[in-house]
């Protein structure tokens, strides 16, 4: 399979891992922000999305990890900081579990550690039926099942945000959509994963979030040893592309204050 990674700045190193149905473009304004902040920067198509390929074998979101950290370690880099937003953010916590030696600190933006419930699992199944079964209408299925969840009603309002997103919903092939929706639905609680993390972590989310609620991100915080939460003011689950210019402040401060 090929994996598709940009790697620019010099530096620390600090990962990047985009949200579901995005690709790695979703974190261009934060790249751009760390790399003027003296960072380096390492931002993957997660396999399947963008210019990478779906991996072989059954839906696995450790599988996933494991493809990327290594990737990331055949480039040389041995220590860096991990992010991720949504599915990001899942896969970091993944991550923990299969290459957690080479992660300095943790950012998890918009996401949650708890486990899907018997409703959303049959609800990521249900979508990944439909989008095999009719895979001319995957965007639009998509479109229904998950816009309104993805962006606050001030960015639903705004087309250049609208437009970008879903331009990720075009471009995201119906094997990956169901691919991930059954690798999701299989993740285990990762609370476990937090507590055993002794670095420091950010954990964001948008005001109005409506897909990772302020009771996953205290869960998270508590499960943390050294943790600081942020509220992105005017913010729905895709929060570093409806707030671009926030999330990158916030992030880069963090990272400098804990990283230098």
């Amino acid at each position: 399979m090929e994996l598709h990674i940009r790697d620019e700045g010099v530096g620390p190193a600090i990962v990047l891992l985009h949200a579901f149905p995005c690709d790695g473009s979703m974190w261009d304004a934060q790249a751009a922000a760390l790399r003027d902040s003296g960072w380096r920067t390492l931002v993957p198509d997660l396999p399947g999305f963008g210019e990478s390929t779906l991996p072989p074998g059954d839906p696995d979101l450790e599988d996933v990890a494991r493809i990327v950290a290594d990737a990331i370690a055949a480039r040389g880099v041995d220590r860096y900081f991990l992010g991720g937003l949504s599915l990001g953010g899942y896969l970091s916590m993944a991550w923990l579990r299969v290459r957690p030696q080479p992660v300095l600190g943790l950012l998890l933006c918009d996401t949650k550690a708890s486990a899907d419930g018997e409703a959303a699992m049959h609800n990521r199944e249900r979508i990944a039926r439909e989008v095999l079964e009719n895979p001319n209408e995957s965007r639009d299925i998509l479109a229904e099942a998950m816009m309104q969840a993805l962006l606050a009603e001030d960015s639903l309002a705004d087309e250049r945000i609208v437009h970008r997103v879903t331009s990720w919903l075009d471009s995201a092939a119906p094997e990956t959509v169901a691919w991930y929706q059954r690798a999701m639905a299989q993740r285990p609680d990762s609370h476990a994963d937090l507590a055993r993390f002794a670095g420091p972590a950010l954990v964001l989310r948008g005001e109005f979030d409506a897909m990772a609620g302020p009771t996953e991100l205290v869960s998270m915080q508590e499960s943390l040893a050294f943790s600081t939460a942020v509220e992105i003011s005017g913010a729905g689950h895709l929060a570093a592309t409806e707030r671009p210019e926030l999330v990158s402040a916030v992030i880069v401060e963090f990272v400098t204050t804990q990283g230098r």
